[in-house]
């Protein structure tokens, strides 16, 4: 029995006697005392030394992975990271919006903006809780929106708009309208909810690290870049609408997170440990560019709105500024709302609709596993071991589907600008992340206050969405830094990735060139259809043959520093019962731990800690034969 948990010899670094008392191991005549000395010294060294590694991985971190300040600074930080992740996340449904032919209903649309806050939540806590149980945020993923909308443009086009300030439409044709759009709402839920069962399968099976032997950075690359490529036409479209106030809120983002970076705001903070206040420096234009940029675009075009320098016709250029336009929702919005699974109806699926996501979900779960090191690596905790990036993979999948029962018509996956938060504070407690997380389940039940993202002018969406969806094409070809990008097979197949990924879906959604595609079988022509509409399933697909297919060799394919960074090739150098101690704020919490650990079936999923692999038999030892006690070694390196 050890920290109230028995340990089995087959598992532990240390074989550790199973015996149970000394009456029962002394059938020889000697009394094992000198023995359990041993042990002993070999678990104080082994402790000492996973706790100077572990001092060494946090270096000038404030707060640990499982450090929990005080409950008014896990509130405060936990909101900070719920503001960080605000502009991605009603970036989606805004997005959304138009496809789903929900434009007219703004209720509606805040209380889609609602439902995405509330899953983001519940998938932050599931995560920390149970998942790799890092401190990484949960939110809405890029991924999905291609396939979405490939998918929606097989449902038809939108109902006629209703005429503007009309207050006198039948309460049927209102119904009608809003069964439509739900009707289109609920077959992306199916869609979502069977493609992310994939995701699911992988993480229970251990199959992440099978895929990443094929998936190298020339698949990665595209495939990501092409996610925030295919987004254009949004970003032109709302910026498009008043050109001024878009580059206005472009400018101002771009001057808050590259040219204002390093600038900081001092102001004073009391130290409890020194009993003395301190200066403190707050980052405060790294921190949230995205939110000062929207309120400093929103007040100037307020200001402008009262003035009346915008026009009032909405046929006129820059109608759309005005903040007076959709303020209604403030109104019509209820207070409180519990979004609940099935809330828009019962799902429906397609089959085009399932191969068309599982692209997404592919390329969701890809991004995720390089999130996971580097938020292990910011936070100051160790690489997450092999059974938690599967749990995490795992918990990603169960939320997506989650997602999809609920209906915020997207799935979820890590977010990488709270990650860059954590290096930017130095605070990487799992406590702020789940109180943030705890923050957006409370603020999702609220579609007042989601409203209120509903009123922001077109034009300051679309600046926003310039230097988002531009982040997410550069995070896609970041990954090309693993590349000998000076061989012209890498650069041959990096090229043709991204260029088809951009014609073959032109092509598709060009007049009717849909209708070429004719197999004779309208289900193989709908998922045809649906995966060529999707930019990152056909750059990744050609990525994938073209770098698997030509001969290169791992180093020049970027293949060997990629497996380092996701940690594939690392051996370990470890004693076993170092690594358990070093990757304890990875074990599940008590209550699993003791579930886990006493039942047989979960020692063979690779998703538990205690995982011994598929086709082992877990050794028991012999009480009239002991095992020989290992050796630690004190030095091995990290």
């Amino acid at each position: 029995m050890q920290n109230g948990k028995e340990v089995d010899p087959a598992v532990d670094g240390i074989h550790v006697s199973t015996v149970s008392s000394p009456t029962s191991s002394a059938t020889n005549g000697r009394m094992p005392s000198a023995r359990y000395e041993v042990e002993d010294d070999a678990e104080d060294a082994a402790r000492k030394e996973a706790d100077e590694i572990l001092a060494k991985l946090k270096g000038d971190i404030s707060y640990g992975i499982e450090d929990t300040p005080a409950w008014y600074t896990s509130v405060l930080l936990g909101f900070q990271h719920y503001l960080t992740m605000i502009g991605s996340t009603i970036a989606i449904p805004l997005i959304l919006a138009p496809y789903l032919c929900i434009s007219d209903d703004n209720v509606a649309l805040a209380e889609v903006i609602a439902t995405m806050f509330f899953v983001s939540g519940v998938a932050t806590l599931l995560q920390t809780f149970i998942g790799n149980r890092l401190p990484i945020v949960q939110g809405g993923t890029f991924s999905f929106l291609a396939p979405s909308f490939a998918i929606l443009a097989l449902k038809g086009e939108c109902l006629a708009p209703l005429p503007e300030n009309s207050t006198d439409v039948p309460p049927e044709v209102l119904a009608n309208r809003t069964e439509f759009w739900r009707g289109r709402m609920r077959e992306l839920q199916g869609d979502i909810m069977v493609a992310s069962c994939f995701q699911v399968i992988i993480g229970i099976t251990g199959g992440i690290g099978f895929l990443l032997r094929f998936l190298g950075p020339l698949v990665i690359a595209p495939t990501i870049a092409l996610i925030g490529l295919s987004l254009f036409p949004a970003a032109a479209g709302f910026a498009g609408s008043h050109w001024g106030i878009a580059c206005f809120t472009i400018g101002l983002m771009v001057l808050f997170s590259q040219y204002l970076s390093r600038a900081y705001i001092p102001f004073c903070s009391f130290s409890r440990s020194q009993q003395k206040l301190r200066l403190v420096k707050m980052y405060i234009f790294r921190l949230f560019p995205v939110i000062m940029a929207i309120l400093l675009s929103w007040a100037f075009t307020y200001i402008l709105t009262v003035y009346d320098v915008f026009p009032d016709s909405p046929t006129v250029y820059g109608y759309p500024a005005r903040t007076d336009i959709r303020t209604s929702v403030l109104q019509d919005a209820p207070w409180f709302r519990f979004p609940y699974p099935g809330q828009w109806g019962l799902p429906t699926l397609s089959v085009a609709g399932v191969f068309g996501m599982l692209a997404g979900v592919l390329a969701s779960m890809i991004e995720s596993v390089g999130d996971y090191y580097a938020c292990a690596r910011l936070a100051g905790a160790p690489p997450p071991p092999t059974h938690a990036v599967n749990r995490g993979i795992f918990i990603e999948g169960f939320s997506c589907v989650l997602a999809g029962a609920i209906g915020s018509g997207n799935g979820t996956t890590s977010y990488s600008e709270n990650i860059g938060a954590i290096g930017i504070t130095k605070v990487g407690s799992r406590r702020v992340i789940q109180t943030g997380g705890a923050i957006m389940i409370l603020i999702g039940c609220l579609p007042k206050f989601s409203a209120i993202f509903v009123t922001i002018p077109d034009p300051i969406v679309g600046g926003m969405f310039f230097v988002m969806f531009g982040m997410v094409a550069a995070v896609g070809l970041s990954n090309l830094q693993y590349v000998d990008l000076n061989s012209s097979r890498n650069i041959f197949v990096l090229g043709f990735a991204i260029f088809s990924g951009l014609c073959v879906p032109s092509w598709i959604e060009t007049g009717n060139n849909r209708d070429y595609i004719a197999t004779g079988i309208p289900e193989i022509d709908q998922i045809l259809i649906v995966l060529l509409s999707t930019s990152m399933f056909v750059g990744g697909f050609f990525g994938f043959i073209l770098d698997n297919t030509i001969p290169g060799t791992a180093e020049e394919r970027g293949i060997v520093k990629w497996q380092r960074i996701t940690g594939d090739g690392e051996s370990g150098a470890l004693n076993e019962r170092v690594t358990e101690l070093v990757n304890k704020c990875y074990e599940l919490p008590w209550l699993l731990t003791r579930i886990v650990n006493r039942v047989p079936c979960f020692f063979y999923l690779p998703f538990c800690p205690n995982f011994i692999g598929c086709c082992k038999r877990r050794k028991r030892s012999d009480p009239e034969q002991p095992e020989a006690i290992n050796s630690i070694s004190t030095t091995t390196p990290l």
